[in-house]
């Protein structure tokens, strides 16, 4: 029974990015490609262990590298998307990124054969079956478990805030949901999703998870599949919250914001600040707020008294952590209002096209 460890948290600071994309047809249209680019040829050097499919065999993931100064985080990330769109082109494909694709319908779309997702398929059943959404997530290194646990704790507030900025799935099944990010309300439908409760220290958090795998809940420790969690093989917290993105300067952004949130609370943990823990409802709120209103939102405020709206957070943000990234993507329009318009406006084949993964 793989497990982490408590001397996974050694290094501060380091960075790793993980990309759900989707394979698609020269249209742009979704197409079962995971065997072909995983399987049946060999991916470039760079993506030798960096390369998986996921549950359908149109979705594809990518890690980088670690990175070790997040000056390198732009460089790294381009480099793993110039290999894999090179590598689907040399084989007949396309990459796109959503957190959901417009066109995808999930009844008509192939599951891959992996003994890990047939024997998830086998144990959740439905929710499972439709699952067809792409995120990304953020890794940063902490050099504490308990502190890792801490900052966790912390984060929870800002996940509603970066989903809000990353709300980029507007359609399911071919379907206007009507919501901003559909896909975090589709993922939901799994176990084990959505925000985590407040845990009080690493041996609480190690508990909890040896007990969820003594118990056969998960089959290994990666199905704890939370908004945020301490990994405890990869001595990180991971942000799993961004909707997938097409422009690498929107995911860039969620990354400087990350890293520059971790630092800021790892400090804020060395100066014997004592943590908010907030309610799980008040903050499944928040994240609802994100589901429903992207850019529009406003959230309860972190002390509780009152709310307010995303533009002003991000203002707070910017000014607080010294980052810029967050602000851009807020003053343009998100990924859903650009779908929505796209679509009609210019119809299905601009908005596969407006898909199409960024590598500059």
């Amino acid at each position: 029974m793989e497990r982490g460890s408590r001397e996974s948290f050694t290094r501060m600071g380091t960075l790793g990015i993980e990309e759900e994309c989707f394979v698609v047809d020269d249209d742009g249209r979704p197409t079962s490609g995971t065997d072909d680019l995983v399987y049946e040829h060999d991916p470039p050097e760079l993506l030798e262990g960096r390369l998986d499919h996921e549950l359908f065999k149109f979705v594809i993931e990518t890690q980088t590298p670690l990175i070790e100064d997040p000056a390198d985080a732009r460089e790294s990330l381009l480099e793993i998307r110039q290999a894999l769109v090179g590598h689907a082109t040399e084989h007949g494909y396309q990459i796109a990124a959503a957190g959901l694709h417009p066109l995808a319908k999930w009844r008509e779309l192939e599951h891959a054969e992996k003994p890990r997702y047939r024997s998830q398929l086998d144990r959740i059943q439905y929710p499972q079956h439709r699952n067809t959404t792409a995120g990304v997530h953020i890794h940063v290194g902490v050099d504490d478990a308990d502190k890792a646990v801490w900052i966790a704790n912390e984060l929870r507030w800002y996940v509603p805030v970066m989903l809000a900025l990353s709300a980029n799935s507007p359609y399911w099944n071919g379907y206007d949901t009507g919501l901003q990010s559909a896909r975090a309300k589709i993922f939901e439908g799994l176990p084990n999703t959505g925000m985590p409760t407040y845990f009080e220290d690493y041996e609480a958090f190690d508990r909890f998870e040896r007990r969820m795998l003594e118990t056969d809940s998960i089959n290994d420790r990666g199905e704890l599949w939370y908004d945020v969690r301490p990994h405890t093989a990869h001595g990180t917290v991971e942000l799993r919250t961004p909707d997938g993105q097409a422009d690498p300067n929107v995911v860039l952004a969620f990354v400087e914001y990350a890293h520059a949130l971790v630092e800021a609370l790892a400090e804020a943990y060395e100066d014997g600040t004592s943590g908010s823990q907030h309610r799980r409802e008040l903050l499944d709120e928040n994240k609802w707020r994100a589901i429903r209103h992207g850019h529009a939102a406003s959230f309860i405020a972190r002390d509780l008294e009152g709310t307010v709206d995303l533009g002003e957070l991000v203002d707070r943000e910017c000014e607080r952590l010294g980052i810029d990234g967050i602000k851009r993507i807020y003053e343009r329009d998100s990924g859903a209002t650009r779908q929505r318009r796209l679509l009609e406006e210019r119809g299905p084949d601009a908005l596969c096209e407006s898909l199409l993964l960024g590598t500059s």
